[in-house]
């Protein structure tokens, strides 16, 4: 960690200073946000450069003080270059000038050293060997690690130089201390995992490098943090505690990549499902859009989805006095638990969007499709007796289907007898309101990125010579008048148009 103190340019000799009298001001203080620049780099000669990759960190302010604040520097400048070889971190220190302001002066060495611990190196010479003396760090890490396929149809072949290892045990806990500060920086709100615990597997993602001087050398692209634990009576759960991509990587397709290598693995062990611990709306949309897609191809629930497209296509929910239960039977929610794993409630968010993708962008449409989400966010929020005047809403458990059977029935109350308005009513509509946007906002986004890929997926194929429609292929629960088609396309090198003879 290198300190430089950068003299005054102009000095005034103290014959010439005027004397006064007055009071110092308090120091204000500056945002550790404001003067730092983080680099992460793969190699010595990127150090210094302009050329690195700078990253931004998610808040380096709650490091700092109670108010996340630095003291007592003049023209402070903090830069760190963090390899993403082995990990290590190097800080170059800059300012005009220390004094005491009333607030003390920071301990800039204590505060990093809080944050990347033994990764920090003191001298910037030796961060510069790290590039050779740890080359093989990573490589070291992964010896013992079990190498896990990859996703069959996302590009990463054996050209691309990826690769994931499975990562248990003793190990676990040397890797994740160098990986801890990056949590810190990168993973918003984000506490280190206890590397104590044996029931913690890291899953790595690296990639090989191809440079002839070089070869060999992995890179770290990004991680996963699972837990693994028991389930009564004779099962094992998996919860990804923690998931982070570099940022010169994302938006590359790794972070779904690490996701679905996760969903194999749960469905190869047979576990009983893979949950997620408070995901970020970031994940959660790649989450959910992987899911989607799974369940797209899971035959079982067609059935059942295509009958409530249907009915929610027939009806006009806004002239009905109650909902027909549009969420799926316990019966599919077991099945797709324990062939696909994915737990109850990421199945229900995603049920949601696989009947908005099977309605078609009709207004009547969409609008029955906002009064069930509203009727849903509300029971979520407020609770399913929140109805209406009078009226109940009361679940009854039958052999049929436990979570589809209800009666309604009116209270004992007069009916003209109004319940007392809270003061907050009209604000707490407007939060449901903003809920419900939210989440018809969510939905809309995913429909756009499933027509995106139908696109490239239609036009990829006609390249090839073959003949496609559009979401058809994406979303089999779409009847043929709702579906976006982008038109059949004859290729003059096919010696047959294989149109379908009913259509």
């Amino acid at each position: 960690m290198g300190t430089k103190h950068q003299s005054s340019s102009n000095p005034i000799s103290d014959s010439k200073k005027k004397r006064r009298v007055g009071f110092s001001k308090i120091d204000a203080g500056v945002e550790a946000n404001e003067c730092f620049k983080i680099y992460l780099v793969s190699k010595g000669e990127e150090v210094d450069s302009a050329d690195s990759f700078c990253i931004e960190p998610v808040d380096l302010n709650h490091f700092f003080e109670d108010d996340g604040k630095i003291y007592g520097y003049q023209g402070l400048k903090i830069t760190i270059w963090v390899s993403s070889i082995s990990l290590h971190a190097y800080a170059d220190i800059s300012f005009e000038s220390t004094s005491d302001g009333g607030k003390g002066i920071t301990d800039l060495k204590s505060a990093l050293q809080n944050i990347f611990a033994e990764n920090l190196v003191e001298k910037k010479d030796d961060f510069l060997q790290t590039f050779s003396t740890h080359r093989q760090y990573v490589k070291s890490v992964v010896a013992d690690g079990q190498v896990l396929e990859l996703p069959a149809k996302d590009g990463f072949g054996e050209d691309s130089g990826l690769e994931i290892f499975r990562i248990v045990g003793t190990p676990v806990g040397h890797l994740y201390s160098r990986l801890v500060p990056l949590v810190l920086l990168l993973i918003d709100g984000s506490n280190p995992i206890d590397i104590s615990d044996p029931s913690w597997e890291i899953y790595l993602l690296v990639q090989k490098t191809t440079v002839e001087q070089e070869y060999g050398i992995l890179s770290i692209l990004g991680f996963a943090a699972v837990y693994r634990f028991f389930k009564y009576p004779d099962s094992m759960r998996l919860r990804l505690g923690q998931i982070l991509v570099l940022p010169p990587y994302q938006r590359k397709g790794y972070g779904g990549c690490l996701l679905k290598v996760l969903n194999n693995i749960a469905i190869s062990e047979n576990v009983y499902d893979l949950t997620v611990e408070e995901p970020e709306d970031s994940l959660q949309y790649v989450r959910t859009f992987i899911d989607v897609q799974r369940l797209l191809a899971f035959s079982p629930i067609e059935k059942v989805l295509s009958s409530v497209v249907a009915r929610l296509k027939e009806e006009n929910l806004s002239k009905k006095s109650y909902l027909f239960p549009f969420r799926p039977p316990t019966s599919t929610i077991e099945d797709v638990r324990k062939n696909l794993k994915i737990n109850k409630k990421q199945f229900l968010q995603c049920w949601e969007v696989l009947i908005y993708l099977g309605l078609g962008p009709s207004e009547k449409n969409m609008q029955n499709f906002r009064t069930i989400i509203s009727a849903r966010v509300k029971a979520d929020v407020i609770g399913k007796d929140s109805e209406g005047v009078g009226k109940r809403v009361v679940d009854v458990p039958t052999e049929y289907e436990q979570e589809m059977s209800f009666v309604m029935f009116k209270s004992e109350n007069d009916e003209t007898t109004k319940p007392e308005i809270d003061e907050n009513q009209s604000k707490q509509e407007e939060q449901l309101r903003q809920l419900v946007d939210a989440r018809m906002e969510d939905i809309s986004l995913l429909q756009k990125r499933f027509q995106r890929l139908a696109e490239e997926d239609f036009f990829d194929k006609c390249d090839r010579g073959l003949l496609v429609i559009s979401l058809q292929h994406y979303c089999p629960f779409r009847d043929w008048h709702t579906t976006h088609l982008l038109g059949y396309m004859h290729c003059p090198y096919l010696e047959t148009n294989d149109f379908p003879q009913n259509h």
